[in-house]
């Protein structure tokens, strides 16, 4: 008997992320390569988590190098109770999704160049 297949769902978080992801690809002069991260997502991505949930590493297995990402982690980890929180590298890109019961939720999406603070805006 064969294994029942999990839902793949996108936050709305996930669809922000990928204006921005799309937004970045523009900005680094590759407009048309986010019509490859869409198809990539919708021919690869998604089926290998509805057939393979676990497919991604847990992202708790990652070791906190600070006392306040221990102190957050751990606070995470409370709060999702026996929810799986996993990341998966796929090409240039790093996806957080969690999987629950037979639930993937797409949570984050970014290239592995994106920045996460917005220099820019500081340093005018």
């Amino acid at each position: 008997m064969a294994a029942k297949r999990c839902n793949v769902r996108i936050t709305a978080n996930f669809e922000a992320n990928l204006e921005a992801v799309e937004r970045f690809l523009a900005d680094t002069g590759a407009p048309f390569a986010f019509t490859a991260v869409l198809d990539d997502l919708a021919d690869h991505v998604i089926p290998a988590l509805e057939n393979h949930p676990e497919i991604g590493r847990p992202f708790f297995d990652r070791a906190a190098q600070s006392v306040e990402a221990r102190q957050r982690i751990k606070q995470l980890a409370s709060r999702i109770g026996t929810t799986s929180l996993r990341e998966y590298i796929v090409g240039d890109f790093l996806i957080l999704y969690a999987v629950q019961e037979k639930s993937v939720y797409l949570l984050s999406i970014k290239h592995h160049r994106q920045l996460s603070f917005d220099f820019s805006a500081h340093w005018r």
